[in-house]
């Protein structure tokens, strides 16, 4: 009877430990120039239950995305938003990215987003700002991937340094 007294305490408190976790807070990136149509392509990976947070805390909506009962305007407000936090500049000129389109990955909305660039040869630089979701989450990191003219790269984007450069 001990044992088992002791079994269940063990498991209680390994229970809590695991409840008690700080969750990661991360998205992924990739900036990539398509030289068949002359188009620079942005891929954004955000997880669902994040995205929901944050629409609730800033624009008072709950999306429930991804299920049956998905708020209405949940598009609209998650175009919205990712347009705030998104910044794309190419030799110091902003460029007007494109929502296309987002599909689900399991627990992640994919985000593409595209626009028209038919200069590469004259590209010299390449800014991204990436402030997703640090409004919410002290503790969120965004991973850009650049594969630009045979170049790649990666950066690490934290609410202190929320955007990068890469120069050719």
């Amino acid at each position: 009877m001990k044992h088992i007294k002791w079994a269940l305490l063990s498991a209680l408190i390994l229970l809590v430990s695991f409840n008690s976790l700080h969750k990661f807070y991360l998205s992924v990136s990739e900036v990539t120039y398509s030289e068949d149509d002359h188009k620079i392509r942005l891929l954004t990976r955000l997880f669902i239950d994040d995205l929901d947070e944050v629409l609730m805390a800033r624009y008072d909506i709950d999306s429930k995305l991804t299920t049956e009962f998905e708020h209405e305007m949940a598009d609209f407000y998650l175009a919205k938003y990712l347009h705030s936090k998104l910044l794309l500049k190419i030799n110091n000129q902003v460029i007007e990215l494109k929502l296309l389109g987002k599909k689900v990955d399991n627990d992640q909305l994919v985000f593409f987003f595209e626009a028209p660039y038919n200069d590469i040869e004259q590209l010299s630089s390449i800014f991204i700002q990436n402030e997703l979701l640090m409004d919410r989450f002290e503790d969120q990191q965004n991973i850009v991937h650049y594969k630009i003219k045979g170049q790649k790269k990666s950066s690490m984007l934290i609410k202190e340094r929320p955007s990068s450069l890469l120069n050719f």
